[in-house]
């Protein structure tokens, strides 16, 4: 009888679910290990790397719609950068489809990039839906970045003036990592750097692995100074500042605090050691240079000459990516090289898609600060709080560096800076029922119960 049952075979309501091709987490993962190698890719500036960045864009779209299929269901998470997002999508392409563009080719290469970034910024947003993915992707970037930074230091002690030691720069440039440009590899760290600090700072990380978050930060911010970057140094001191606006309130054990702030001062103080002379010389020019910026230095000339190109079209500006093609028309002094960005971000943004993409662009990132203020209630003891304030913190870095330079035009940065836009203004993570109850009761419970009188 046994052999009989053994043999029967299994009801329909019983027969396995065949398993989906794709997951979330598969998806998720894929996103991520596109986001982290495209940096590695010279920023993915170059023809090949961003073509590789945009298809992977396209394909991870492709895997989510091969997930939902699988799934028998479409479930789209709403985020409220999506509106923006599309808004500005349909003024580039207007300005693409009308002719408003002062070149057409240019503008429908930065429309497809563009699509890049908001295609990796839905995929990532769709997938990361708990708060059990927090932990590994957050020790995934805080590896990353110790690995990147390590190596940025290793090459910057011994120099040969190529990428990689292999790769010559055919413009030149003050490399710095996978970066020709040294502010671009700043404007990489400045976005990465706050997760290692807010994971140190936290109670969302094991008190053992807080000492090695906060060595990984140290490294991380060390290198950013040793870049000679003046604007991510700048950026990352601004950062700090905000970091410790949202830590002290919320930080209990101020032992805790002490000891790691200084134990960021001595990392920090070591690698400025290591940067020797070059290091001194470049935090000495931050002075001189600021003046001889504000008495007429090439920055601000640029930023002069794209406030007249913005008066030629002020509505919808000359078209997006059009910057290059179009400023040589407006310079006012002579140079031998060709100026291919407004070194300022907002200036281009302005100049390109005038007062209209402009406000865009400020109804992002108010929707951002918005959504992402609202999150940061006892972020030490949630997942949600600890990724939305790394997240943000990152954020406001390349904004404050964006005056000073051009980060939102390298593909890499763009794009990890528009994920992050994402996240920061997303939907709080699910957590578990254990997690739930694990924070409220310490929440219920105080720390330090007052005695009671003995009977």
């Amino acid at each position: 009888m046994s052999s009989a049952a053994a043999l029967r075979p299994e009801p329909e309501s019983a027969a396995t679910v065949p398993r989906p091709l794709v997951s979330g987490d598969r998806l998720l993962a894929a996103a991520c290990t596109v986001l982290l190698l495209a940096p590695l890719a010279f920023g993915a500036v170059e023809p090949w790397s961003i073509f590789a960045l945009e298809a992977c864009a396209i394909l991870l779209l492709i895997g989510w719609g091969v997930w939902q299929w699988t799934s028998c269901e479409l479930q789209v998470f709403p985020n409220p950068l999506y509106a923006p997002m599309l808004a500005f999508a349909g003024l580039a392409l207007a300005q693409w489809l009308t002719g408003l563009t002062a070149y057409r080719h240019q503008t429908y290469s930065q429309l497809l990039l563009y699509a890049a970034y908001g295609m990796l910024a839905f995929v990532v947003t769709q997938t990361l839906r708990r708060s059990s993915q927090l932990r590994p992707l957050a020790w995934v970037i805080c590896s990353y970045g110790a690995v990147v930074a390590a190596f940025a230091l290793l090459q910057g002690l011994a120099p040969n003036g190529k990428l990689y030691w292999t790769w010559t720069a055919e413009q030149g440039g003050l490399i710095y990592g996978p970066y020709v440009n040294h502010n671009h590899y700043a404007g990489l760290m400045e976005m990465l750097t706050p997760f290692p600090l807010v994971l140190a700072a936290s109670r969302f990380t094991r008190r053992t692995r807080q000492l090695a978050a906060a060595a990984i930060g140290a490294l991380m911010a060390g290198t950013i100074f040793l870049s000679g970057s003046r604007g991510g140094m700048l950026a990352f001191v601004v950062e700090v500042a905000l970091l410790a606006v949202w830590v002290r309130p919320n930080q209990r054990n101020w032992r805790q605090t002490a000891i790691l702030g200084a134990f960021l001062v001595v990392v920090i103080g070591l690698l400025v050691w290591i940067g020797g002379n070059e290091m001194t010389r470049r935090l000495a020019s931050i002075h001189s240079e600021t003046r001889q910026e504000l008495s007429g230095g090439t920055r601000l000339t640029i930023a002069r000459d794209s406030l007249h190109m913005w008066k030629r079209r002020p509505l919808l500006g000359w078209g997006l990516g059009t910057f290059p093609d179009v400023y040589p028309q407006f310079r006012s002094f002579y140079t031998s090289f060709f100026v291919n960005q407004a070194h300022n971000d907002y200036a281009q943004l302005l100049t390109e898609t005038g007062l209209a993409g402009f406000a865009i662009a400020l109804w992002f990132l108010v929707l951002v600060f918005r959504r992402a203020l609202a999150k940061l209630e006892n972020w030490t003891e949630t997942a949600n709080g600890v990724l939305t304030l790394a997240a943000l913190v990152g954020c406001v870095g390349i904004l404050v560096h964006s005056w000073l330079d051009f980060n939102l035009q390298i593909p890499a940065n763009a794009a990890l800076f528009y994920v992050l836009c994402a996240i920061s203004a997303g939907e709080p993570l699910q957590e578990s029922q254990r997690r739930r109850r694990t924070r409220r009761h310490s929440l219920i419970i105080e720390p330090n119960p007052e005695p009671t009188e003995r009977n």
